[in-house]
């Protein structure tokens, strides 16, 4: 879902005296998993993620049966600040149909959302961690620190202008042309491998088919190209209620390509569903330029033991050339 490249970047500006705001080195993607970072691409970036999955679906209680392909494409954008990002997603499905009584092919967009998601709050931002020259152990312990995550929202728009077949709803409810969506977004950096994404959305506002949902995602950078991930999805509404379970790996192709694999899981058997997918992110950088934010000089009794210092420095000096 993400590299873990982007961890690394963020550590090493947590040690350095600049922060170079949410771009980093190597892309920073979504994939392959369902949640959504809360560090946009950086200002005027233009980032790509697609992904191809096979589907199959299978419903104890209704007796069918449908498989086929579902079809990702993501555009993610900077713009104007470094903190916002907008959003397009549309997913494309694809299957054949089947039971007792039917036999059919079912096709269309089954998602059309177009969003924008804002960083409010960066704990990296105008904070040096400085390491114990005197402690191996100090250096290591947990620290309570990384338990403050990054925080973002989200709000966007559900489309709707074609008959959906991919809906849980009863015949003859219709979805809306358009509905709400707002969400928060929590990202957690563990160490120098482990990343924890939350989302917590809500889906379709004001509709019947309204629904609260949520994404946990836990990230684990094996090295400098590999990276892996599990995930659990939940939806909660009045007609579809289920969890999902994912896990998958990405590996760094180059410092704007990645590509990613994954399979997936729920726990119902009405419908069970299982997917299986590839994946890959591409970022567009030529327009980027770099935004260096001063960080804090430090605290107010290391800029007097820093001008106590430059003034016995001074006098010494005044002593000496006597």
């Amino acid at each position: 879902m993400k590299s873990i490249q982007t961890l690394f970047v963020l550590i090493l500006g947590i040690m350095s005296q600049i922060s170079f705001a949410q771009f980093t080195d190597d892309i920073n993607s979504n994939r392959p998993g369902r949640s959504m970072m809360a560090f946009s691409v950086g200002k005027s970036v233009f980032q790509t993620e697609t992904g191809l999955h096979y589907v199959n679906e299978d419903h104890n209680t209704l007796d069918y049966k449908a498989s086929g392909f579902m079809a990702e494409f993501d555009i993610r954008w900077g713009l104007f600040f470094e903190q916002l990002e907008l959003i397009a997603e549309f997913q494309y499905q694809n299957d054949n149909y089947t039971s007792d009584l039917l036999d059919k092919n079912r096709s269309a967009l089954k998602k059309t959302l177009f969003g924008a998601k804002y960083l409010i709050y960066d704990p990296f931002k105008n904070y040096e961690e400085k390491p114990n020259l005197y402690s191996w152990k100090a250096n290591h312990r947990f620290k309570w620190r990384q338990l403050i995550p990054a925080v973002a929202v989200y709000g966007g728009a559900n489309l709707n202008f074609s008959d959906n077949p991919f809906n849980f709803a009863p015949v003859g409810i219709e979805e809306p042309k358009v509905s709400p969506k707002a969400m928060i977004i929590a990202q957690n950096h563990f160490g120098s491998r482990w990343v924890l994404v939350t989302n917590v959305a809500y889906n379709k506002i004001g509709s019947e088919f309204a629904s609260i949902d949520y994404i946990l995602t836990l990230t684990r950078g094996f090295n400098s190209k590999w990276s892996g991930f599990i995930e659990n999805q939940g939806y909660m509404g009045d007609y579809y209620s289920d969890g999902l379970f994912r896990m998958g790996a990405a590996y760094l192709f180059n410092k704007d390509m990645q590509i990613d694999a994954s399979i997936g899981k729920n726990i119902k058997n009405t419908p069970s569903l299982f997917t299986g997918g590839i994946g890959f992110s591409w970022r567009f950088t030529k327009n980027y330029k770099e935004v260096k934010i001063e960080k804090d000089n430090g605290s107010k009794m290391d800029k007097k033991m820093k001008k106590k210092g430059e003034k016995d420095a001074k006098k010494r000096k005044d002593t000496v050339e006597e």
